[in-house]
């Protein structure tokens, strides 16, 4: 079987569908393998349901402002299970999308579990780490399998959930802890909140999302605390006692939490398991298969993309390096993925979104007398009949001797709209100047861009 193909992905998601579909219009023969659903940790248990869910959180925010404008409502039902419902058949109809996408393109779908028998072929099972049933063989391979949510070893473990659990639910408890600072951890305690839940997020260190702007942090945190979620800094989660539905988690102080659930977002790890990468001689480092610039493994022929690498963990990354990968192989067209600018976004309420290089970042790199911070802060004038709700922080991070913008950040409303268009000015160079030649547009949020001091 595939003995005509010149390339085997391993892994529907992101990043393997991009390729396969990329190196098929290059005139490539490929056969993508995927135990699971077809759509990977973004279309089926990650951005996609995740961002519906934080559409159906705001929804509720807006009912409850409408009064400032006037509109007075009735009882409003809550209907969760039906939000979930809604939400996975959504899913469904995003997972048949990409199926068809798949066989317009002329890429084989195998259904299956693949790993590495040897450096050149692929043996395919009915179940991870189950017998092979039958064997692939290609000039190229690409391992594009993604990563798998982390639990951390306490006891009761067993009982709470993952990130990807919580798509599955019926409905929601009443009361549910969150565990972890990462953007996982603080979209999900929003979400909840945001249908009603009482929630108690457990912050390992001093601050929530390590690795963005701290003062940006701090105003998320000071939002998440205005709408009512208790998040307990320099705590961590030692056990979990119970059954779902009637939890204790208990705390390294001695404390105890009374709940419904218990949400362990304490990172993701690339999902190395059952991969046979021994056997094909494929090397890793830390946990993820160790690639070069051009996405390529220890063993020439053998690629690897997104999440499994554990370079910039995000879905355009992902999508990127698999399709400079299908270029430079099949299409004679030698690029790479450029990993230093990358903007992101943590959909909490209020929102993150921020390119280029934080104020910690920039002083680090060039130090503190070679850089200019500029920052507004207000409440936006969304906010100013309901009179309440997070106020809006947008900076700018300016190296001095140049005037380049080094980053672009904003807290508040549509914050990773906003900073996806400003993602391209900072990318081309722009200058403090060139923000602030360009002229407003009033009134809104993001003209305090251009009209900072």
């Amino acid at each position: 079987m595939g003995a005509d193909l010149d390339l085997v992905v391993l892994g529907a998601g992101s990043g393997g569908l991009a390729a396969a579909k990329r190196a098929a219009r290059h005139g490539a023969r490929v056969a993508i393998v995927e135990g699971d659903r077809v759509g990977g940790t973004c279309v089926i248990r990650g951005c996609v349901p995740k961002k519906l869910l934080v559409y159906g959180a705001q929804a509720r925010h807006q009912l409850a402002d409408a009064s400032a404008y006037g509109l007075e409502i009735g009882s409003v039902r809550l209907d969760v299970p039906d939000l979930l419902r809604r939400v996975r058949a959504e899913v469904d109809r995003l997972n048949a999308l990409h199926l068809g996408f798949l066989e317009k393109a002329g890429v084989q779908l195998i259904s299956g579990w693949g790993r590495f028998t040897a450096a050149d072929r692929i043996g395919i099972s009915d179940q991870r780490g189950g017998p092979v049933l039958e064997e692939l063989s290609a000039p190229r391979f690409l391992v594009a399998v993604g990563g798998r949510p982390a639990r951390p070893e306490i006891p009761g473990v067993e009982h709470t959930w993952v990130s990807d659990d919580m798509f599955l639910l019926e409905d929601v408890p009443s009361a549910v802890v969150v565990v972890g600072a990462g953007f996982i951890a603080c979209e999900f305690a929003c979400i909840l909140r945001g249908l009603g839940v009482a929630v108690t997020q457990v912050v390992r260190g001093p601050r929530l999302l390590r690795g963005f702007d701290a003062e940006l942090a701090d105003a998320v945190l000071d939002g998440m605390r205005e709408q009512g979620i208790e998040v307990l800094l320099e705590q961590t989660v030692v056990a979990v006692e119970g059954e779902l539905g009637a939890l204790t988690a208990r705390l390294g102080n001695g404390e105890s939490l009374a709940c419904g659930g218990v949400l362990m977002a304490t990172g993701r790890r690339p999902w190395l398991a059952d991969l046979g990468l021994d056997a094909a001689g494929v090397a890793t480092e830390n946990g993820r298969i160790r690639v070069d610039a051009n996405s390529c493994t220890s063993v020439p022929h053998i690629h690897a993309v997104g999440d499994v690498t554990d370079r910039v963990n995000l879905t355009p990354v992902a999508i990127d390096e698999g399709r400079a990968f299908a270029d430079s192989v099949f299409g004679s067209r030698q690029r790479q993925v450029n990993h230093d600018l990358v903007a992101s976004a943590v959909f909490s309420d209020p929102e993150l979104a921020t390119v280029g290089l934080s104020e910690e970042q920039a002083i680090e790199r060039y130090g503190v007398e070679s850089v200019v911070v500029h920052r507004a802060r207000f409440r936006s004038m969304a906010r100013a009949l309901p009179a309440s709700g997070p106020r809006c922080l947008l900076k700018l991070v300016v190296e001095k001797a140049t005037d380049r913008v080094l980053g672009c950040h904003m807290v508040g409303e549509h914050a990773a709209e906003i900073i996806q268009m400003a993602a391209i000015a900072v990318g081309m160079g722009a200058t403090k100047a060139d923000f602030d030649r360009t002229m407003a547009l009033h009134p809104s949020v993001s003209e305090e861009f251009v009209t900072m001091l």
